[in-house]
């Protein structure tokens, strides 16, 4: 039984890393976002249009820097420079930010629900997001 859940984490380990390092970026970027509402708002339980694009913009950052670390050291293993890294995955997780606002738009006007909305928009861009990070930004160059 052990030889076969070892089997399977080695076969899936890259997925798997992924999605929990994903749970963990989510963890992250709301901590950081609920922290920024309550120690500049007061923690307001519904905030102003002006406060949710900060709270957003912070959620978002934070995120895309955790990601990118952890995606760095654990999914991907990456030794290749930041430098030409970080780049590349900043406009790949703006491509999908902008992907999971378009997405949000058109369902919303389509009349679906917004939690069915959410869930279909967050897999599309879980999923998008892994093929740009292993396409794009950690892909590793085959050595001859």
């Amino acid at each position: 039984m052990i030889d076969k859940i070892k089997a399977l984490w080695k076969k899936y380990e890259e997925i798997i890393s992924y999605l929990i390092v994903g749970g963990l970026t989510t963890l992250v970027s709301w901590s950081a976002m609920f922290l920024v509402s309550w120690l500049a708002f007061g923690n307001p339980l519904h905030p102003t249009a002006l406060q949710n694009i900060i709270l957003s913009v912070v959620n978002w950052t934070a995120g895309v820097i955790f990601a990118y670390f952890t995606n760095r050291r654990f999914v991907f293993k990456s030794h290749e420079p930041m430098v030409k890294e970080i780049p590349k995955f900043v406009l790949s997780r703006i491509s999908t930010l902008i992907l999971e606002l378009v997405m949000r738009q058109v369902m919303g006007r389509m009349g679906i629900n917004v939690y069915v909305t959410t869930i279909v928009v967050a897999v599309l861009v879980v999923i998008a997001n892994y093929i740009f990070s292993k396409l794009l930004v950690f892909n590793k160059k085959k050595t001859t």
